[in-house]
């Protein structure tokens, strides 16, 4: 890379392959493609921002001798509740050693067993919800910093890589079924960029930020589906939101995630009486899957009017406790939590979008040159509920495959096609910015009312209705004002709402992270929620 570019001059440029996302999935996609391409990778703030920086528990692989391809892909297929795309699950569990073996490569420095270290073999495996075998590799609690400053150490290393901060999306330019390009905001000078390409991979993250409580960073505002959507591409099972059971429940820590790997090493869940309740709801106790926990959870704070439970770790010897979850000791000292001597006040938030574009095993949405990986994407791998740390291994497994379909068909595609530069000769500045702000809390109450953990068709109603006069206000306000990141985000995110409003409603049964009151047993056939744009 030339350098992380925060001086651009033209507001016109031309690249190979556009990349939208610098998480896991963006990032291993720029480093698998050949060095000649003119790469540019875009990012809303700066590297090492997204969900995949702060992912905590690991990532699942099979590595150990004991376990099997076979057994991993029946785990994820029984926690993704009868949706799951076995093919899908097989392309990517098939692929987990290999991804293991590239990241280690790369520099990633899983934790290790101690006496297996001076012959670099050895991983230190531990278990979470839904797996029947230790098989999450980690580097102690935060594995997703230590994949994402690798990933971002050789992708500002690479010379035909550049690295755009500061960059948000628009829109895709799509002519005759193709892609052609990419509309930007530069939110440093306030300018929409125009990048030609005839490739565009969106590998922006989910659509957690929907809700009012969530453990996501600020931008996963759902901006590839919503981008997608709008180019034409179809979007399937956008009903699942996998809800967190575990996020730190306190005023200042901004729901700061709890990782599921404390309930794998032994922790238990608490009622405000100091007293166990999962076995009541799953014979797993807490090592049921998230949704299962998650509800149970939100059953209990229902049933005694408590804003939040306790997870407790304490009874752990404290050397082993501050061993494997460094990052969240301190994180709760901070907040005057001793997790060594006392339990952590928790509330589940929404964490995972299991929905998105529909994609092939290549990140091949419906419009041609147009790449959706990673937590954008619906590959099927995670079905009507995502298993623990499969989310990182998704990525990097599509990361690479869509790298070698670009090699191979997308980059033979013919001469890139002229477009026009964004037109702004219509358009005001706002002096109305306090919509964005009233609209974008309405959202997102409303999404955590209505569509939340529990649902009913009357809910979804009212949701549908609120997100249907939001969304004419939020269309009217973008078609006459000049773009910000605040107006594109809230955009995306009422687009994400609907979809997962209208999915929710198609859905007559409950199943897996989607369960309502007014049908609260699963279907005979399980099939895929998918929506198709006018």
């Amino acid at each position: 890379m030339r350098d992380v570019i925060n001086e651009m001059a033209t507001t016109h440029s031309e690249y190979d392959v556009v990349i939208v996302g610098t998480g896991a999935a963006g990032m291993a996609l720029a480093l698998h493609l050949p060095t000649h391409l003119r790469i540019a990778l875009l990012t809303k703030s700066t590297l090492n921002q997204g969900s995949t920086y702060w992912a905590q528990g690991g990532m699942a692989a099979v590595v150990d001798a004991n376990d099997t391809v076979e057994s991993h892909v029946q785990d994820t297929l029984i926690a993704g509740a009868g949706l799951c795309n076995r093919d899908a699950v097989e392309f990517t569990v098939s692929r987990s050693s290999r991804v293991v073996d590239w990241l280690v490569e790369l520099g990633v420095n899983f934790d290790r067993l101690e006496e297996h270290e001076q012959q670099g073999t050895g991983f230190h495996l531990t278990r979470e919800g839904g797996h029947s075998h230790r098989r999450i590799l980690h580097a102690a609690d935060a594995t997703g910093k230590a994949i994402s400053k690798t990933l971002s150490k050789h992708v500002v290393a690479a010379s035909h890589i550049d690295v755009l901060t500061e960059r948000v999306a628009v829109d895709v330019i799509v002519h005759d079924g193709r892609c052609r390009g990419l509309y930007a905001l530069n939110t440093r000078t306030g300018s929409v960029d125009t990048f030609q390409t005839n490739v565009v991979a969106l590998a922006t993250g989910g659509a957690s930020k929907a809700y009012l409580y969530t453990s996501n960073p600020d931008g996963n505002s759902g901006d590839g589906i919503a981008i997608a959507w709008r180019a034409g591409c179809r979007v399937a099972n956008m009903e699942f939101n996998q809800f967190h059971p575990t996020c730190l429940y306190h005023p200042k820590a901004k729901s700061y995630l709890i990782t599921e790997a404390i309930r794998g090493e032994g922790g238990h869940l608490l009622l405000p009486d100091r007293q166990r309740f999962m076995h009541k709801f799953d014979e797993r106790g807490e090592l049921a899957p998230r949704d299962i926990v998650a509800r149970a959870i939100d059953h209990e704070m229902k049933r005694l009017g408590a804003d939040h439970l306790l997870l407790d770790i304490s009874h752990k010897p404290a050397a082993e406790v501050l061993t494997h979850f460094p990052n969240t000791a301190k994180k709760c000292l901070e907040y005057g939590i001793d997790i060594t001597k006392e339990p952590i006040p928790i509330v589940p938030a929404a964490h995972y979008t299991c929905g998105g574009v529909v994609v092939d095993q290549h990140g091949c949405t419906d419009i041609v040159g147009l790449y959706a990986i990673g937590e954008t994407s619906h590959t099927g791998l995670h079905g009507a509920n995502r298993m623990a740390s499969n989310s990182l291994l998704e990525c990097l497994v599509y990361g690479e495959s869509a790298a070698n379909h670009i090699k191979e068909t997308a980059l033979t595609s013919g001469a890139k096609v002229s477009v026009a530069d964004w037109d702004e000769s219509q358009i005001t500045d706002s002096d109305e910015d306090v919509v964005i702000a009233h609209n974008w809390d309405e959202l997102r109450r409303f999404m955590w009312d209505y569509v939340g953990i529990v649902r009913t068709d009357k809910r979804l109603e009212r949701a549908q209705h609120r997100c249907d006069m939001l969304r004419s206000e939020i269309n009217e306000y973008y078609a006459n004002y000049r773009v910000s990141n605040d107006l594109l985000e809230l955009r995306n995110l009422s687009v994400v709402a609907d979809l997962m409003i209208r999915c929710a409603r198609q859905r007559k049964e409950s199943r897996g992270l989607h369960f309502t009151l007014d049908y609260p047993d699963p279907e005979d056939q399980a099939t895929d929620t998918v929506l198709v744009p006018n």
